[in-house]
């Protein structure tokens, strides 16, 4: 397989932009007009969600050992949208498809043979990932609402019970959907460790074109469902070799993974200390403040400090949460979550500052986490 090849052709046809996805999924309904119900009725998310995935293995595929974990999670993760193995020879015929349209005369025999062969190898990786999840766990859960709070006019805590027991650890996330947005999921952290009553917490904050977080904010009920998808995401989860005091950096809704590691402190240890710092903008969106007082008045181990930028009027601690953690940190593991602009810029204070990037903690965002699609 020319992997060169395979790059330079997807380099060219990527140069077109919105139009690739836009004639991929074209070909794809119009082949298999049945597949359509399978995606949100809106497909301008599920568009960029496609050329950030193919470019991902594209521009990997001679890696194939650092591809993979890649595609056994989508493999996984798509089983939510009912796809199974016989969906993927339509998907790769139409992927081939607009190869061929993009690509012109550009489009040889030889390299027709190289793409297929690395779209049968992704298919492959992808459909035994999900056969084997699904020998032990289904497609998703079912969650009732039991609660939900509207902290601020676009910050809302809801509190659900799965249907079943539902295996996951305190710093993981979930794609979740419901049924006032039907096919939208949307990846959210849970705020809690797990429970004897198998509720989760999460933390839901409207955002720009958000329709399913504006509709859990706006339009939740208690006795609705939710579905979740399988818990994923290891890295805000506290690993063996992560020991000592602990430095918390949280952003609005950011908070929600971080505090379910500190309730994993608190019902398993091992003792540390832990430092939280909570950023928000104005004193408004310290949303959990309460919830966190208590916290730390039972556990005094927990330190917990509440930041906020640009509200001049502000009785507390005034400025960027980065910059008052900083202040504090010695030497400990840091965790950041936040928005994804503000997990680069305090990863990269935190670096300028001297932190090693071995002890700095935060999610990704190389893939469609935490986007609706």
């Amino acid at each position: 397989m020319d992997t060169q090849a395979l790059k330079d052709s997807w380099h060219l046809v990527a140069r077109s932009g919105d139009e690739v996805p836009l004639y991929f999924y074209s070909v794809l309904f119009l082949m298999n007009p049945d597949v359509r119900d399978m995606f949100p009725v809106s497909m301008a998310r599920q568009r960029d969600r496609l050329v950030g995935a193919l470019g991902q293995v594209v521009s990997n595929v001679d890696q194939v050992e650092g591809v993979v974990p890649f595609l056994q999670q989508l493999g996984r993760d798509h089983r939510k949208f009912a796809v199974t193995a016989a969906h993927y020879p339509a998907v790769g015929q139409a992927l081939l498809a607009t190869l061929e349209h993009f690509l012109g005369e550009r489009w040889t025999p030889a390299l027709a043979h190289d793409w297929t062969q690395a779209y049968n190898l992704v298919a492959q990786v992808m459909v035994e990932a999900s056969n084997e999840a699904a020998k032990v766990s289904p497609p998703w859960w079912e969650a009732e609402i039991i609660g939900q709070e509207n902290r601020t006019l676009d910050i809302a805590v809801i509190r659900a019970r799965l249907n079943y027991q539902y295996p996951f650890r305190p710093g993981q996330s979930a794609s979740i959907s419901y049924s006032m947005r039907p096919r939208i999921w949307r990846f959210y952290s849970f705020a809690n460790a797990p429970r004897q009553d198998n509720t989760i917490d999460l933390h839901v904050r409207m955002v720009d074109g958000g329709a399913l977080s504006s509709a859990l904010v706006m339009g939740a009920r208690r006795g609705d469902v939710l579905r979740v998808g399988a818990a994923v995401g290891e890295r805000l989860t506290l690993a063996p070799e992560v020991q000592g005091d602990l430095l918390m950096i949280a952003g609005g809704t950011g908070l929600a993974p971080l505090k379910a590691l500190v309730e994993q402190i608190a019902f398993e240890g091992p003792s540390r200390r832990v430092d939280l710092v909570v950023g928000a903008r104005t004193s408004r969106d310290l949303y959990d403040l309460e919830a966190l007082g208590k916290m730390a008045a039972e556990h005094p181990w927990l330190n917990v400090v509440p930041v906020v930028s640009h509200d001049p009027f502000y009785r507390g601690t005034r400025g960027y949460a980065v910059d008052v953690a900083l202040q504090g940190w010695r030497g400990q593991h840091v965790f950041v979550c936040g928005s994804e602009e503000m997990v680069q810029a305090t990863n990269g204070r935190l670096l300028d500052a001297g932190v090693p990037s071995e002890q700095i903690h935060f999610d990704e965002f190389t893939s469609d986490r935490g986007r609706e699609s």
